[in-house]
């Protein structure tokens, strides 16, 4: 152990912390609190009040330290960024359910970020050094309407959430202070990663320095040091709602954190009542094996071995010459190639910490051997394994890129398989796949046998879809997938309620044009009341439709099978001869783009109505492409396709172009679909879409919703770029504010609007690989990180090389299809 110098320097300044106190936890309506008091929460554990890092500065901060503990250290910051010049500061709940500092002048230069107003806020400082703003008057103690847990500084406190809320868009991270003396945010995060398996990364900026490795059941494997100890419990949480890592206490007595310093180094610290002194207990990065990659693709680092890297057994360097030189840049490769036409297989290596999961896919309820067979199906599988060393569960992990950050650990109980060539495992593997084939071939006989007695068994029960045609067959498949589809998508019936003609009949009034709602490429959309009088929405297949039976069953089998607040719920089917009908949950204000093109009911819209609505519908997107059953590529992402329920909450709409992605980064088309003004340029020309055609879609409609402006036929006097270019142009003269529509123009939420701007201009950029996945851009929304300035736009200086505003897509074809692609144009619905 060594004693922990860095925060001694508190140890001059503990006079700034002599302060007076009224012995309360709690600042109720229009209290304030100067600089000279402070509030305690009930156990007498934390202390609030302001406070400031230097004896030097003029600045003072209002921050969160242990009460009882010298030297003194600040666990949580408010204005961290933006200090009170002088003694003159003011903590005050105000009118508005909001915590705000004031600085001498009165101006508001802090605040926290509740939206919901009531009568009787209050902020209070809780025994576990939560500061929360809740209302006094509702008898449920954790229904706060904001908490300081939700908003991290430099460090992570007993029962602390670290990681990602899906559902309401926080994210929770560390960040390093710029100094000792100076708090505001550093360069360095340590934060959540959700893509592929979830894991843990200390950054620096957007460069990562060190991984946690791989949860086991009991502990990031990478990090062993910073979660064994009896003093501790741990808890790592991966849900569709939840990503987060947490540890608690098994003792109230013991103070003990987890911080970031300044230098970017993780630190375990430990208070030592004996000797009055906090001791840093275990650092990460610990040793050079912990910084990321070091040994780049297929290379192993081990800290006893000199030099540390070294290529995995079976591989050798891509460059000798450089790995004596101790240039390890370069990797490792297979002293085989794999030849999966003729058979590979798997090597098992053990006492590892598994590499890095970013580019991963996992089933956390599939055994080991199913997890192998899914991966030797697949040849751009390249590795498998199950991280889950404890016997209690399986997580399936399948790798589809080289393996990096690879380091050797004694006393790990993880291992991986990785694909090999044949020549590579031995003299009787070609013997044992003739056994396992002699095997298995009798037992898939009888397997498809049966399986044919239950296809006609179910063919036959299944009538009521008609006679001559079944709402079955395969949906088109491509694209690319974060997590491997589940193998409940092989059912050829979808478990939906089918509704018969004459209740359709009735409950629209025998399609009265009084009760239509719309139409699109599909077809005209009624409104109905059922018998016991629940609304629906009732879409009617045209015969003219340029959708037919296949989008229908696409439709079908796609939206049956998604559960989630922002996608609009499919209630039902109804077949009757040639008519094909879809029956969805009524959504009474009905599209986004009745509100935002249309002069006079855009007012109804205010800045957090729109933010929610561009929250809501990113957090659908990343369903449907991460951690939904099917994961799905909408491809008609549109302001039309977005509906809005009594509480003006989006839901995504319209699947009927929709397609699932397997296994490839992208996909390739012959028929393009979609609507003007939302297609990526990449998609228009050469047919190729993925996720990342969405999220351009999604950076549009962003812009759209910011502006209450089409980006389809955008006009300006002084040039003729589209929206996108527009918004570019003023972007980058920070004449941002130009943008916003006049009925937000005037709102306090800047800052927000500032940022779904940038946002939407970073999902826009011409290349798909510029383009953040739809977790990142969740992220980017809910927290206030510096981001990368966006790159030019596609369709931007060259607007008119590709269609003139009013013309479809299927009238250019002659003229533009040199790729023989079939273009369909789907307008607004």
């Amino acid at each position: 152990m060594k004693s922990f110098h860095r925060i001694c320097c508190f140890c001059f300044l503990l006079p700034h912390f002599i302060v007076l106190s009224d012995a309360t936890d709690t600042l109720a309506l229009n209290e304030t609190l100067a600089a000279g008091k402070t509030i305690i929460s009930s156990g007498g554990t934390f202390e609030l009040g302001f406070y400031s890092p230097d004896s030097s500065s003029n600045n003072r901060y209002v921050g969160i330290w242990y009460k009882q503990v010298s030297p003194v250290v600040v666990v949580w910051i408010a204005n961290r960024d933006v200090p009170v010049n002088g003694t003159n500061g003011l903590l005050k709940v105000t009118d508005q359910s909001k915590l705000t500092i004031f600085n001498g002048e009165g101006t508001a230069i802090w605040s926290t970020n509740s939206t919901r107003l009531v009568q009787k806020p209050v902020a209070q400082l809780l025994d576990s050094g939560n500061l929360v703003v809740k209302d006094a008057a509702d008898a449920n103690p954790a229904n706060y309407l904001w908490q300081s847990f939700d908003h991290p500084t430099d460090t992570l406190l007993p029962g602390m959430k670290l990681g990602l809320d899906l559902v309401k868009g926080i994210n929770r991270y560390l960040q390093s202070s710029k100094s000792k003396a100076d708090p505001s945010r550093g360069y360095f995060t340590y934060q959540m990663d959700p893509n592929g398996f979830p894991q843990l990364f200390l950054m620096n900026d957007s460069i990562p320095q060190f991984r946690s490795g791989t949860w086991d059941g009991t502990q990031f494997i990478g990090s062993p040091g910073l979660n064994s100890n009896p003093l501790y419990t741990y808890e790592f949480v991966n849900t569709p709602q939840e990503i987060y890592y947490r540890f608690d206490l098994h003792s109230s007595s013991v103070y003990s954190i987890l911080t970031l310093n300044s230098n970017g180094v993780l630190q375990r610290l430990n208070y030592n009542p004996r000797n009055q002194d906090w001791t840093d207990y275990l650092d990460a990065p610990a040793d050079s094996c912990d910084d990321y990659g070091l040994c780049n693709a297929y290379g192993i680092c081990s800290i006893a071995s000199s030099p540390f890297c070294s290529c995995l057994d079976k591989f050798v360097p891509v460059s000798p010459f450089d790995w004596q030189t101790t240039d390890w840049s370069s990797g490792c490769k297979r002293r085989v190639p794999l030849d999966c036409q003729k058979g590979d297989g798997f090597l098992k290596y053990s006492g590892i910490k598994l590499p890095d999961t970013r580019h991963s896919r996992y089933n956390q309820s599939m055994s080991l051997k199913e997890c192998e067979k899914l991966c030797m199906k697949n040849c751009s599988c390249t590795a498998y394994s199950n991280s889950d060393t404890t016997g209690k569960g399986s997580v399936c992990l399948l790798w589809f890129d080289n393996l990096i950050d690879i380091k050797k650990l004694s006393d790990s109980d993880q291992y991986i398989y990785i694909r090999m060539a044949s020549s590579e495992l031995g003299s009787g593997s070609n013997k044992g796949k003739i056994i396992v084939i002699s095997l298995v071939l009798p037992a898939a006989v009888l397997l498809l046998v049966l399986s044919l007695i239950l296809y006609f068994k179910k063919k036959k029960k299944k009538q009521q879809w008609t006679q001559t045609e079944q709402l079955s067959g395969e949906v088109q498949i491509g694209g690319t997938s974060e997590r491997y589809p589940s193998r409940e998508y092989d059912k050829e019936d979808v478990d939906l309620p089918l509704f018969d003609w004459q209740t359709i009949v009735q409950a629209t009034n025998y399609f009265s044009s009084d009760n239509k709602l719309g139409a699109g490429g599909f077809g005209p959309v009624y409104k109905g009341i059922l018998v016991g009088g629940q609304e629906i929405a009732v879409k009617r297949l045209s015969e003219y439709s340029m959708q037919g039976l296949d989008e229908f069953k696409n439709e079908v089998k796609l939206i049956a099978n998604l559960k989630h607040r922002n996608l609009v719920k499919l209630l039902g089917c109804c077949i009757q001869a040639k008519e094909r009908i879809l029956i969805y949950e009524y959504m009474p204000n009905r599209s986004l783009d009745s509100f935002i093109f249309d002069h006079d009911r855009s007012r109804l819209l205010d800045w957090p109505k729109r933010f929610q609505i561009i929250n809501g519908i990113a957090r659908g997107l990343l369903y449907l492409h991460r951690d939904s059953r099917l994961r799905i590529i909408h491809r008609d992402l549109k302001a039309g396709n977005v509906l809005l329920d009594i509480d003006m909450k989006p839901k995504i709409s319209d699947f009927g172009m929709a397609r699932i992605f397997a296994n490839e980064n992208e996909a390739n088309t012959k028929r393009v679909v979609g609507t003007y003004g939302y297609m990526p340029p990449e998609y228009v020309v050469d047919g190729y879409y993925s996720t990342k055609s969405d999220v351009y879609s999604f950076g549009v409609l962003v812009l759209e919703i910011v502006t209450g402006r089409k980006n389809r036929g955008f006009t300006h006097a002084s040039h003729n770029h589209n929206l996108l270019g527009h918004a570019w142009l003023l972007y980058k003269d920070g004449r941002f504010q130009e943008l916003v529509d006049d009925h937000v123009s005037k709102s306090c939420y800047l800052s927000e609007v500032i940022r779904s701007i940038h946002v939407g201009l970073l999902c826009v950029q011409q290349f798909p690989d510029d383009r953040p996945s739809m977790s990142s851009v969740v992220l980017m929304l809910a927290s206030d990180r510096a981001l990368p300035f966006p790159k030019e736009p596609g369709y931007f200086t060259q607007r008119n090389l590709f269609f003139e505003p009013e013309k479809s897509l299927s009238s250019t074809k002659a003229d533009s299809s040199s790729n023989q692609l079939t273009v369909t144009m789907l307008d607004a619905r």
